[in-house]
């Protein structure tokens, strides 16, 4: 390899640390906005976890451009895959629309009236709980947009103490993360390698999915059980607006399925988004302020990783492949604190010769991490995007997160290490 590629890997390296310690600091740019407010805006911008990959993907791109030239900088971005970004922002926008978010209340509505306990406590189990797993059927992404928007106004609410909202917070991203390995398609670390591994939903769910669930029950009831001293029946059962037509409550859930059915054909998913937002035009009356800004934010955070995860193989792989089972499995729960689980499962999909029981150790690994940080996985983004105002200074400590996912994580991985 030339020796300015091998520069390129090293700064690629330098500046993935950089971008990682920057998630952890976005907190600190969020007082400091308060405190100069002359240059709040700018503050503000580096205080959103959203914009700190690509941010610094942007750097890496122009760092690239003056060591090795703009075309070589170009090619290398227009080389990447950015049907993941593309397809989280769309799911999300539809997912949240209110058509699609009305439905699902109303049926964990109709469920939580009818649990032996209050309705608040039962509404926020069923957020932390089924949510997650509905993801194995409408994908990851879609399940944490819909608890997100669901827990927002009866957990992260002023009202709770924050390290409560933190264990809350750490409890959905480690259930979504998990609870998407059911079926074969649903979970971006299981995607990257079902093909190459001859993984169907059935092998999923007899490997994974009871294991998952299993966990996600229990780490629901864990949190739901030390908020429910903080959740108030009145906010969770307030009502909502006049719900949308038949129809057009149709027409939207139509429109999501279609989303997730076509998630590797970015051309035909993009087409049904641009009838979606014709379609929310023409109906303007029966919708809410679709989640565009968020939706952008997050498919933002996910190209830059994309863009920075790709120059980091050289030092990923060999840890990887030089791992035993079990050593595996915790080297890939702690690697996906420090990169998308996504990009972890495909470098193991691109090594020859791995044992069943490795194949194993890795993705559940990976999953099980999936809640740590920001980044470990792809939906994480859109769960910050969607509840960072609930939190003190409308930020999203990594550090706050890394705690209330601890919990959780160790129930995740007891789960997958049964026989």
């Amino acid at each position: 390899m030339p020796p300015v590629a091998d520069n390129v890997q090293f700064l690629a390296a330098a500046i993935f640390a950089v971008a990682l310690a920057h998630t952890f600091a976005v907190s600190v740019f969020a007082r400091l906005a308060h405190r100069f407010p002359r240059h709040g805006g700018l503050l503000h911008l580096l205080g959103e976890v959203e914009v700190v990959f690509g941010f610094w993907a942007i750097v890496l791109v122009l760092l690239m451009a003056l060591l090795g030239g703009g075309s070589s900088a170009l090619a290398y971005a227009e080389s990447r895959n950015y049907d993941e970004p593309l397809f989280v922002f769309v799911v999300m926008v539809v997912a949240a629309s209110r058509p699609v978010l009305q439905t699902v209340q109303l049926v964990v509505r109709a469920v939580a009236r009818r649990a032996p306990v209050r309705t608040a406590v039962a509404l926020a189990w069923l957020g932390l709980a089924a949510v997650p797993l509905l993801g194995s059927l409408i994908t990851e992404p879609a399940a944490m947009t819909l608890a997100a928007l669901m827990l927002a106004p009866t957990v992260f609410r002023p009202g709770v103490p924050e390290g409560r909202k933190y264990l809350a917070l750490g409890v959905l991203f480690t259930n979504v993360s998990i609870g998407g390995t059911l079926t074969s398609y649903a979970a971006p670390p299981v995607l990257m390698v079902a093909s190459t591994w001859d993984w169907n939903s059935a092998f999923m769910l007899q490997h994974f999915g009871w294991k998952a669930a299993a966990a996600v029950l229990v780490n629901a009831t864990l949190a739901t059980f030390f908020l429910r001293a903080h959740l108030e029946d009145e906010n969770a059962a307030a009502g909502t607006r006049r719900p949308a037509p038949f129809a057009v409550v149709v027409v939207h859930l139509a429109m999501l399925a279609a989303v997730v059915l076509l998630a590797h054909h970015p051309v035909a998913f993009l087409s049904i988004f641009l009838l979606f937002l014709g379609f929310t035009q023409a109906y303007e009356r029966h919708q809410n302020p679709l989640v565009i800004r968020e939706a952008l934010l997050v498919a933002f955070f996910l190209a830059g990783l994309v863009v920075l995860g790709g120059l980091q193989r050289w030092w990923l792989e060999p840890i990887v492949s030089g791992l035993q089972p079990l050593a595996l499995f915790f080297g890939a729960l702690g690697l996906t604190a420090i990169t998308d689980n996504a990009a972890l499962t495909y470098l193991g999909s691109q090594l020859s010769g791995m044992s069943a029981t490795a194949k194993y150790m890795l993705v559940a690994g990976a999953v099980a991490g999936g809640g740590l940080t920001v980044i470990a996985n792809a939906p994480n983004p859109a769960g910050v995007a969607l509840l960072r105002r609930g939190f003190a200074d409308e930020s999203i400590g990594a550090g706050g997160l890394l705690a209330g996912a601890l919990l959780p994580t160790a129930v995740a991985a007891a789960a997958f290490l049964l026989p």
